[in-house]
């Protein structure tokens, strides 16, 4: 992770297009923050979109935004996450996920620097830095057919690769003691400590779901520990 983090702050001040892969629940999204506030762009905005979350006839309105009157329902205009990232940078979260149709748009906007807001009549000029996380190997998506090569040499300008946390185990007890001051605070309980039996219970868990299992983990510790300290 040291490793990871001074690559991604080596590349933070240029504009180069950056990709974070690793499994889920590792903190690509939070490595991309991290970049993003050590870069150059740091005073604009950071948005982030979740191409997985959102259904695929809705997702081009929200990366490009829509005209008033662009299809049934677009009662007003509405600026896409591109236009409101202007200035800044964009994070297309799992962005593997998306749709052939919509990757060919993406290329265009990412090669040509303008979007195409649905129903407009005019391309309109965006000033945004790409990171793209993804799960998924890429490079086999591409040999399948379901992800455009050129678009993964566009996104793939560096690539930076998050571990799961079953292979950096030295990062399980710091993570935890953070967690656990964090949401002692958030929670308004005291903050107490983990007894070295916690300790060694988590060291020895596989957490498959990464950094996001062991924080839902400590979370609920912190709720429901009785006592002065958290223990196994």
């Amino acid at each position: 992770m040291v490793m990871a983090v001074r690559r991604a702050e080596q590349v933070a001040a240029t504009e180069a297009s950056v990709l974070l892969t690793g499994p889920s629940g590792t903190g690509k999204e939070v490595l991309a923050r991290h970049i993003h506030r050590r870069s150059k762009r740091a005073a604009g905005p950071f948005v982030a979109i979740n191409c997985a979350a959102i259904p695929d006839n809705l997702l081009e309105s929200e990366l490009f935004g829509h005209e008033k009157g662009a299809f049934s329902g677009a009662t007003a205009r509405r600026i896409g996450k591109f236009e409101a990232a202007d200035g800044g940078t964009l994070l297309l979260d799992e962005v593997s996920e998306m749709d052939m149709r919509l990757q060919a748009k993406l290329l265009h906007v990412l090669q040509e620097r303008e979007i195409d807001r649905l129903g407009g009549s005019a391309p309109v000029r965006v000033n945004v830095r790409i990171l793209a996380t993804t799960n998924r190997d890429l490079p086999a998506e591409v040999a399948r057919g379901t992800f455009r090569e050129d678009l993964y040499f566009r996104l793939n300008v560096v690539t930076l690769e998050i571990p799961p946390l079953a292979e950096r185990r030295g990062d399980i007890a710091p993570l935890a003691e953070h967690f656990a001051r964090r949401y002692a605070e958030l929670n308004g309980v005291p903050f107490r400590k983990l007894t070295d039996a916690a300790h060694r219970r988590l060291w020895q868990h596989q957490w498959r779901g990464n950094v996001r299992e062991l924080e839902n983990t400590i979370h609920r510790a912190v709720l429901l520990a009785a006592g002065a300290e958290i223990d196994a």
